[in-house]
């Protein structure tokens, strides 16, 4: 209901309430009159059933009235209590709402009966649903990367990124890599790949090999005898690269394991290998591709979230719903996985509502305070002021037939 339908409602119901106290009144004036005209004696049963109603609504007026203004202007002690009682309202009711909706007991209790985990799981395990979240994903990072300025950006790859990098010695860190990737033996694999490369070029360039024995051979040797040569040397190359391919436990590949722990170990410890790793650093950053790769970094990036977020079938949106579905199924159906969550949720909250409370009541209190007095009273009189106005309408009646019993006790009692 907007406020100019409550406000006509509650136009309409102060109407029956004065209305109801007017018709009282007018029945009491005429069964008074015609009580001291020498009336029948019912007339004073009626007479004192609408006196006493009268007596109700006016009482009840005054209590309701009392709430918003002072009645007939007059100031009356403890009336126009929301208007000026109104920061103390706003702080008792901040006080209510933090002591008991923001208790931690209370708020852990809600979160364990609502399972936020088995609900959010149940939701976005849909393929519908995770559809609809990543395209909301990707339109918030299309408005973020969008609203960012790239000279900005650009700026802080340049100035924090590239600073940085240039200030730390890449040399240690690079061996701390290098020599976690040799314990656990991953290198192998590249081993295994440049092996089995250098075999295969030795394989495909015989043609090579003999043209370089032919030109570095004497001139005065015969043909013949550069061709038997070049044939030798690449059998033996050749041989020795099938060698080095198929056996792991072969001199050279040794010879390289030994090579790169060293090296790993240098890279972290020797001086001289750490200022050599520096120089190729320096050397590497200020080379004209890499720095326009630097200056170009910002527009590439932000080109490629905005083509894959604009694009529903590619790869970056389609990895976002799989792996959203992938975790509402692991929520919906993994009991230890949801109590982990239900867990933390709890927790978040229990830290949230013990350190915070008091700013989040603040909230109440400072919001009520800043609202002006008579503004405020009008707002509250607008949506509980009907509902109000049956005290009056229940005053009338209720003090009616108050008055009438009373009055039938009497005359029981004392005759009359």
């Amino acid at each position: 209901m907007d406020a100019a339908a409550r406000q006509r409602d509650l136009r309409k119901m102060k109407s029956l309430a004065t209305g109801l106290l007017l018709v009282a009144t007018v029945i009491f004036l005429a069964m008074r009159w015609w009580e001291v005209s020498g009336g029948p004696a019912w007339v004073g049963y009626v007479r004192a059933m609408a006196e006493a109603g009268m007596v109700g609504a006016l009482a009840d007026w005054f209590a309701v009235t009392a709430l918003f203004r002072r009645p007939l202007g007059l100031p009356i002690p403890h009336t126009a209590i929301i208007p000026t009682k109104k920061d103390a309202l706003g702080e008792n009711l901040g006080d209510f709402v933090g002591e008991n909706f923001l208790s931690e007991d209370v708020v852990r209790d809600k979160l364990a009966r609502v399972e936020v985990s088995s609900r959010v799981g149940a939701w976005i395990g849909q393929e519908a649903n995770a559809d609809r979240i990543t395209a909301e994903l990707a339109t918030a990072a299309r408005g973020v990367v969008t609203v960012l300025r790239d000279d900005a950006v650009q700026e802080v790859i340049e100035q924090v990124l590239v600073r940085k990098l240039m200030e730390r010695p890449v040399g240690p860190p690079l061996g701390t890599v290098l020599q976690g990737v040799l314990a656990d033996g991953a290198h192998h694999r590249l081993v295994d790949l440049v092996c089995d490369r250098a075999y295969d070029w030795v394989s495909a360039n015989h043609d090579t090999v003999l043209r370089i024995v032919h030109d570095r051979a004497p001139a005065w040797s015969p043909r013949f005898v550069d061709d038997l040569i070049a044939d030798r040397v690449f059998l033996e190359v050749q041989n020795f690269a099938w060698a080095v391919k198929t056996d792991p436990e072969h001199p050279l590949r040794k010879a390289v394991d030994t090579f790169l722990v060293e090296f790993a170990s240098d890279l972290q410890n020797d001086p001289e290998t750490i200022e050599r790793a520096e120089r190729i650093k320096h050397q590497i950053v200020g080379h004209p591709d890499v720095q326009k790769f630097i200056g170009q970094a910002w527009a590439t990036v932000k080109g490629l979230i905005l083509d894959a977020a604009a694009d529903p079938s590619s790869a970056l949106r389609t990895r976002v719903r799989d792996g959203l579905v992938a975790l509402g199924t692991r929520l919906a159906t993994d009991a230890e996985m949801r109590a982990k969550v239900d867990g933390w949720l709890g927790d978040a909250a229990g830290y949230v509502v013990r350190h915070y409370r008091a700013e989040i009541t603040t909230l109440i209190t400072d919001t009520v305070e800043r609202w002006d007095a008579e503004e405020t009273s009008r707002k509250v009189e607008l949506q509980v002021g009907r509902d109000l106005q049956f005290i009056r309408i229940n005053g009338t009646v209720v003090g009616s037939l108050a008055g009438l019993v009373i009055y039938t006790v009497g005359q029981l009692a004392f005759g009359g």
